[in-house]
């Protein structure tokens, strides 16, 4: 089972990048709101239904202890579905998805880890593909700087470096927040059986509360949020995003996340593909060859970590 699950998350997120894609419509500039009032919404169901089915003595200081990690995560993905609206798919996605490189050289620089020579490898190659991406970006005549103007390219370009850099310290957050001497969760009343799903949890409600503070925001701004069907690609990124985590946590906690981690990290494979079949994004070849740079680094580094 824990290859289904490995592969139904590779899957579904790999899908709701695709979907919140489509839902970050550029000519819509409250797209990137909606789309944290839709994950808001459905992550809050997700959550409401934990707390009925599974016993794990959840309080609402749980929510308040976690909440540095969940603003680091929430705050990323904010980014990230901004950037959406003006950059293509196929860029941005592997470029956020280096933010596992650089939660391993956080820990370096926080927690004190050390790190192999071959993950420091595989940085090294992630590294030349995002320099590579960005010399790219800045360089020649871009229809995207012609189109959106310097200024506003720059800001889209730089969502998701953002996304990768608050990602990667909400991993080591994360860390911190889920070990057993370190933790506020355990000093609350967590165990060991209960505190990846008060953490989710807390995720998830923090995550609702966002949403609903972005959807009273766009009422006082009389912004028309639509019906739910006119957000239906917004929707559906968000029901990938929380079922994937779902898949995500059988995947790990079935004993085999070693080889789980890499198959799961091709994820920006899958989502490459997708875009290029259903978004029609079609990049240059040295783009191409930058991003397969980093494609490499990220599944090698998965591979090192998951040993």
């Amino acid at each position: 089972m824990w290859l289904i699950y490995t592969l139904a998350t590779t899957l579904l997120w790999g899908l709701a990048e695709l979907f919140y894609k489509k839902g970050a419509v550029e000519r819509e500039k409250y797209s990137h709101l909606k789309i944290c009032v839709m994950v808001g919404l459905v992550m809050g169901l997700h959550a409401a239904f934990t707390l009925l089915t599974e016993d794990i003595g959840y309080n609402m200081n749980y929510l308040v202890a976690y909440l540095p990690v969940s603003a680091c995560y929430i705050l990323s993905m904010a980014f990230s579905f901004f950037g959406m609206r003006f950059i293509e798919e196929s860029i941005s996605d592997p470029i956020e998805n280096t933010s596992g490189a650089m939660c391993a050289l956080m820990c370096v620089l926080f927690l004190g880890d050390e790190l192999a020579p071959m993950v420091w490898v595989a940085i090294g190659i992630i590294a030349i593909g995002v320099v590579g991406i960005g010399v790219l970006e800045n360089s020649g005549d871009l229809t995207r700087r012609k189109h959106l103007g310097k200024k506003l390219a720059i800001i889209a370009f730089c969502m998701p470096f953002l996304y990768a850099i608050i990602d990667a310290f909400g991993c080591v957050l994360d860390i911190y927040f889920l070990e057993m001497e370190t933790s506020p969760l355990f000093a609350i009343g967590a165990t060991e059986d209960t505190i990846e799903l008060i953490a989710n949890t807390s995720y998830e409600l923090t995550f609702a509360l966002v949403g609903l503070v972005m959807f009273i925001f766009m009422m006082i701004k009389k912004v028309p949020f639509g019906s739910l069907m006119e957000q239906k690609d917004k929707g559906l990124a968000a029901v990938c995003e929380t079922a994937g985590q779902l898949t995500y946590v059988y995947a790990m906690a079935s004993g085999n996340g070693a080889i789980a981690a890499p198959i799961i990290s091709a994820v920006c494979v899958v989502s490459l593909i997708l875009s290029r079949i259903f978004l029609k994004e079609k990049l240059t070849k040295k783009q191409y060859a930058f991003i397969a740079i980093i494609i490499v680094g990220i599944l090698m580094l998965a591979v090192i970590e998951g040993e």
